[in-house]
């Protein structure tokens, strides 16, 4: 992690690594999911707000998972690139919070469901 926010200072001059991190986290950080409920034998996927820790667990393990997903360079630098991706609004990690919340969106119809 260290060595990550040692690359990171060396790319962006302008705003101090730990911000990067943050606002990188807070890119990541998904405002809804969907939750299976059943309901009268049936099994709906109910969109359900997230909580603030729930929040930074699945940003840090997105991060993780996508910095682990990618092969043939040292972690370091892959985790400095995907802090920077997410800092920025794109990368693996984005992509998986987007496929979060587009799920959320389709199902928005059962969320009478969320009791």
């Amino acid at each position: 992690f260290y060595d990550a926010m040692d690359i990171i200072e060396s790319k962006v001059k302008d705003v101090p690594p730990l911000e990067v991190f943050e606002k990188a986290i807070d890119n990541v950080k998904p405002m809804v999911e969907v939750r299976s409920r059943r309901v009268g034998g049936a099994n709906y996927q109910v969109p359900m707000q997230v909580s603030s820790r729930r929040q930074l667990s699945l940003a840090i393990r997105w991060i993780r998972e996508a910095v682990r997903a990618g092969k043939g360079r040292p972690t370091c630098k892959r985790l400095a690139d995907e802090i920077m991706a997410a800092y920025r609004g794109e990368g693996a990690a984005m992509g998986t919070r987007e496929n979060v919340h587009r799920m959320a969106e389709a199902n928005k119809a059962f969320a009478h469901f969320a009791w």
